[in-house]
């Protein structure tokens, strides 16, 4: 693999950050406020998802953010464990995906049913519009 200048395409990488901050504050902000968390909360899930998935994918092009769909699902999960619970929940949810991560465990996606996967995305799509 060859290695490439960080530098290199500093002009074109500011300014996309930049689109994609203005895009991804107040998504998060409103997905907080939906789901019935604090708006810090939803500030502080976003820089932390951009940076971790932004330093781990390796990846010249991604694409991650908050799932609108969702918002229900959480707010309905701070309500029955309240929000530091909840909260400890999500932590320990991305040790576990970080540490899966490393261990190369995403090749069980090779076993799910490609319809399976279509249909679990046509309908997170279907429930955020």
């Amino acid at each position: 693999m060859k290695s490439t200048n960080l530098f290199a395409t500093w002009r074109n990488d500011v300014p996309a950050s930049l689109v994609v901050f203005l895009v991804a504050v107040p998504l998060c902000l409103g997905i907080s406020l939906a789901s019935g968390a604090p708006p810090f909360a939803g500030l502080i899930a976003g820089v932390i998802g951009g940076i971790v998935v932004g330093s781990a994918s390796g990846s010249h092009l991604g694409v991650s953010g908050p799932a609108a769909g969702l918002a229900v699902i959480v707010a309905s999960a701070i309500g029955q464990l309240g929000l530091p619970a909840f909260l400890l929940a999500v932590v320990l949810a991305g040790v576990l995906q970080v540490v899966l991560g490393f261990l190369r465990a995403g090749v069980i996606a090779y076993y799910f049913p490609n319809s399976v996967i279509k249909g679990c995305s046509a309908a997170l799509a279907s429930s955020s519009s």
